[in-house]
């Protein structure tokens, strides 16, 4: 099957259409450029951005005097000395602007006595974290960004395109080969710049609250085509994803800002609180962190304290159901749809992989180390260092997105296309089109689970040395066989069988560099827990960079990237 790939020519190709790509695309467009925005799902409809249910950090100072150094000073603190402090200072000083042009834009942030109303999260010394509703701050603002977007000048918007390489020219990517997953047709993009905003990787484990497109794509085409990944050995485990009784329809970590304004009680099987057992506060009010409260449940679980579906309590019982319903309305008939009543008994939660702390590594542009190539969002690692503060998930896609946008539009020159660098992308998704399927070829569905579960158990909350060897050389193998034998099924529609292809490429290789950067990391520190190495090496106080070389893959050290500020300030402020 030899057929003409359909060619497309724009000034910047945006990958990903969740919070951070849109941001980008509005930013390019308004600084000039022609904008191609893809998505493999809907424009708007898929990635993280429109899960998110819950609130957004930003030191507006409405409500009570804030800052954004205060906020850059709590989410060092979260960091564990691992943030790149230029990344972090540009997604807190940069935060208030983008919340206020959102704002301008119809989001409809919740006012109180006319201001935007903000509310505690764990981690922040202020109440600083503004929403529009509990459950629905991420539809409103993927919403309020598709109506931008349809407003606005010089934006192609094209779903279902799925890009699976990305194109150089001397050095500078230049452009992109994608499958039209609808029709199953090659398509390549001449591009004067390109920005990943596809999003993180949380899909690679078995519990997650990921999207189907949250399986590392960015990572592993930054990675393939000669970009710096940095700290991909940092997931963040969500603590309290809800785990029993059932529940449909609903977010399974939406159980975050009933704890934090409520003060829902975390008990383990036992009914006992217990975070304070692991070095933390908490009595009642969510402030421990995210990486404490983990691993204070599953530690709680090992000594035989769980409860019964294998994790902890959160308890409201303490509450009435005027309390509670003055504070989430109808949210409470949903629960009550699902067979809850908070009022009665507790639900069970457990930790959820939830986040990605690492990821391409950018400057302050969001220029990857590779010319003409940029990233927004969850695809950009280094700001959160070792532990995200909570709320700074949506504020980093804005604030990036916006950025990387603005200056891949300032950085466009004439693309030079370089086919023979394309026809290798053309020739993959030629390859997996053109022999049928044996009848003994591995089935993605079972490898994709066997990933997962591997993830799961093997990398981790946590991690030994012994776990991770046992993972990768898993991981190795399917890398070097079960991949290249699979094959998609005959006749199966919109090309879903390619995509499945590259779905696993990209899991794999995102799912090495996790265990190959954990491996390497000696010690244990915010998301990353070695229970064969417990204690935090400040002699390892650095980030890992990690890259693709001939040999294969490569890890070495280098120094955390510091700013100049005043530093007792910040600790005053935390």
């Amino acid at each position: 099957m030899n057929e003409i790939p359909i060619h497309l020519e724009t000034d910047v190709l945006v990958v990903g259409a969740g919070g951070a790509g849109m941001y980008a695309a509005i930013a390019a467009a308004r600084n000039g450029a022609r904008v191609l925005l893809v998505d493999k799902s809907l424009i708007s409809r898929g990635g993280a951005t429109i899960m998110a249910q819950m609130t957004v950090a930003v030191a507006v100072g409405e409500q009570e005097p804030d800052h954004w150094t205060h906020h850059l000073a709590d989410t060092l603190a979260a960091g564990r000395g691992l943030c790149d402090e230029e990344l972090a200072a540009i997604l807190c000083r940069e935060g208030p602007d983008r919340i206020r042009e959102m704002d301008e834009w119809g989001v409809h942030w919740t006012r109180e006595d006319g201001h935007l109303k903000q509310v505690m999260a764990p981690g922040h010394d202020v109440a600083r974290c503004v929403f529009v509703d509990f459950l629905n701050t991420g539809p409103a603002v993927a919403r309020t960004l598709r109506t931008r977007i349809a407003r606005t000048d010089g934006i192609t918007r094209v779903s279902g395109l799925s890009v699976t390489s990305l194109v150089k020219h001397s050095g500078r990517v230049t452009g992109a080969v994608a499958l039209d997953l609808e029709e199953g047709r090659t398509v390549t993009i001449a591009a004067g710049a390109v920005v990943l905003a596809g999003g993180g990787l949380t899909r690679l484990y078995r519990r997650n609250s990921a999207s189907v497109n949250m399986g590392g794509d960015s990572y592993a085409m930054a990675l393939a085509a000669g970009a710096d990944l940095i700290d991909m050995e940092f997931v963040q485990f969500f603590p309290i994803g809800h785990l029993a009784p059932r529940l449909v329809g609903m977010d399974p970590i939406m159980w975050d800002p009933f704890r934090y304004k409520l003060g829902g009680r975390l008990l383990n099987g036992n009914k006992e609180e217990f975070i304070e057992r692991y070095g933390a506060s908490d009595s009642g009010t969510y402030t421990a962190p995210r990486d404490v409260t983990s691993y204070a449940i599953v530690k709680e679980v090992e000594a035989g304290r769980a409860s019964p579906n294998g994790g902890a309590y959160l308890s409201f019982e303490h509450l009435d159901e005027a309390t509670l319903r003055d504070a989430f309305g109808p949210v409470i008939d949903r629960l009550a749809n699902n067979g809850i009543d908070l009022t009665k008994g507790p639900i069970e939660d457990a930790p959820i992989a939830h986040y990605h702390m690492g990821g391409i590594r950018v400057n302050a542009s969001m220029e990857t180390t590779l010319p003409g190539l940029y990233a927004a969002g969850e695809a950009v690692g280094g700001a959160n260092g070792a532990n995200r503060l909570s709320g700074n998930a949506i504020t980093e896609a804005l604030v990036f997105g916006e950025r990387a946008g603005r200056f891949a539009a300032k950085s466009v020159s004439a693309p030079s296309w370089d086919t023979a660098w394309a026809q290798r992308g053309i020739d993959e998704i030629r390859t997996l089109k053109s022999p049928p399927r044996d009848n003994n070829s591995p089935v993605f569905g079972e490898l994709f689970s066997e990933l997962q579960n591997l993830m799961w158990d093997k990398v981790g909350l946590l991690r030994t040395g012994e776990k991770l060897q046992q993972a990768l050389t898993r991981i190795q193998g399917m890398i070097a066989h079960d991949l290249p034998a699979l094959r998609p099924q005959d006749g199966k529609a919109f090309a879903v069988g390619i995509q499945e292809w590259f779905d696993l490429r990209a899991a794999l290789a995102t799912a090495e560099t996790i265990t190959r950067a954990a491996l390497n990391r000696t010690e244990s520190r915010g998301a990353h827990q070695r229970e064969d190495m417990p204690d935090t090496d400040e002699s390892q106080t650095h980030n890992q960079i990690v890259r693709q070389e001939d040999a294969g893959l490569a890890i070495e050290t280098a120094a955390v990237r510091h700013i100049e500020f005043d530093r007792a300030a910040l600790e005053t402020a935390v």
